[in-house]
């Protein structure tokens, strides 16, 4: 059975940092790719950030140049490096694996809470 285990999101002030990690257990064959979402309150859950197999990377406008994604294959591991984090930022953080047959895997979210 695949599961996602998020975690690193807590409670930071405004400016700044939190690092999100997500490692999964079980097969997922074929991974196309990784990425965060998030859910503010009273808000749609939004693509944050992705990278694919091939490491290409793609974020919302509203994190570009602030939040970094990555990936470690040998540890089934995909991180957020969250830097310059404002009101805005708070939300639950899901993570999500897509694979190559169009089947989506998701986290149980973590919440990121940006406040002073």
């Amino acid at each position: 059975q695949v599961q996602l285990v998020e975690s690193g999101g807590g409670l930071v002030q405004p400016g700044g940092s939190l690092r999100l990690s997500c490692a999964h257990s079980g097969n997922i064959a074929s991974i196309y790719a990784m990425g965060w979402y998030r859910q503010a309150p009273g808000k749609q859950r939004e693509m944050v950030a992705r990278i694919t197999s091939n490491r290409n990377t793609y974020y919302d406008g509203s994190v570009k140049g602030r939040f970094t994604i990555s990936r470690d294959n040998t540890k089934n591991t995909v991180y957020l490096q969250m830097n310059s984090l404002n009101t805005e930022d708070t939300g639950v953080y899901y993570c999500n694996f897509l694979n190559s047959a169009g089947i989506n895997y998701w986290g149980q979210g973590t919440q990121v809470t940006v406040s002073s």
